[in-house]
């Protein structure tokens, strides 16, 4: 892979393979009802994904719990910031009736950060996943969770609620975090991710990295070793791209050959299961290949 070249800041024009159609299935629209019917956030829509008409039409969804407001200002993020609402007490309710009602295969149930709750949402994660699991047994379950940073004891209400797949993105290299995720600790991500698999060693693990933000070839690499030495499962490799003006710039644009380079790259370093292309985000085709790997560990 070639060193890196920042010579486009501020570079807008998306190249060919960034493209995408805008959805218009109806499982795309019989989604987008139910959601709104059910006054329940997704983060799809919320950061803009642009995978949102196919993963929809797949019956895959990424829901945002404990509204919309965020409590943090992340460089990358769409995500509105300012005071959150109290928590919604129908919220683990409404998110189970949508996925039996429209028979979801995978539900990845993320949220934005809540620093203001003691808890940091731990407890209403784990509503979420008894919901799901009461009504809607054949959905998996992934968890996206923030960084419970100074939130004690809230990995493991999370984890007790017992999740299939516990994911938490460290986004970026360590020396961008200043500029592209001032409110979390790099370190911190990487020890929330390990401590996931001591408190059940069983659980598969999951993280995800942007590109095109600045990083350099070694940068990343150090980021798939120290997953890794965190004893991750999955990867997640996408192209960062800027939601408004008020973002982070895209200092460049990674080719598809590129990305192919960094998926074989993570697969050497021992990933279960990767997804490097410019479109992916962390919940992009999430359940991929997980039920056979699931099936494999039950037989050991």
């Amino acid at each position: 892979m070639s060193k890196l070249d920042t010579s486009t800041a501020g570079f807008e024009r998306k190249p060919p393979w960034i493209r995408v159609k805008s959805p218009t299935s109806p499982s795309y629209n019989e989604t987008r009802k139910l959601m709104r019917g059910l006054n329940l956030n997704t983060v799809c829509e919320e950061a803009a994904c642009p995978n949102i008409g196919e993963c929809w039409s797949q019956k895959h969804a990424t829901v945002m719990i404990l509204g919309d407001i965020c409590t943090r200002a992340c460089a990358f993020c769409n995500v509105a910031t300012g005071k959150p609402r109290p928590v919604d007490p129908d919220e683990p309710g409404n998110l189970a009736e949508m996925a039996e009602v429209s028979g979801l295969k995978h539900m990845v149930i993320t949220s934005v950060d809540r620093d203001d709750l003691a808890d940091g949402g731990a407890e209403q994660f784990a509503k979420c996943i008894s919901a799901l699991r009461a009504r809607a047994p054949a959905t998996s379950i992934e968890v996206l969770t923030p960084d419970f940073r100074q939130k004690e004891g809230a990995l493991e209400v999370v984890i007790g609620a017992g999740p299939d797949v516990f994911n938490h993105n460290l986004e970026t290299v360590p020396r961008l975090y200043p500029e592209i995720r001032p409110g979390a600790r790099y370190f911190q991500s990487l020890k929330l991710l390990d401590k996931a698999k001591d408190l059940d060693p069983d659980i598969f693990t999951k993280s995800g990295v942007m590109v095109g933000l600045g990083e350099g070839d070694e940068e990343l690499g150090q980021v798939m070793d120290d997953l890794r030495s965190a004893r991750v499962d999955f990867l997640t490799v996408g192209q960062y791209l800027r939601p408004t003006k008020n973002h982070a710039p895209v200092r460049r644009y990674v080719s598809p050959d590129e990305f192919k380079e960094l998926g074989n790259m993570s697969l050497r370093k021992g990933f279960l299961k990767v997804s490097a292309t410019p479109l992916t985000r962390s919940s992009f085709h999430a359940d991929d290949g997980f039920q056979e790997l699931r099936a494999a560990r039950a037989k050991g």
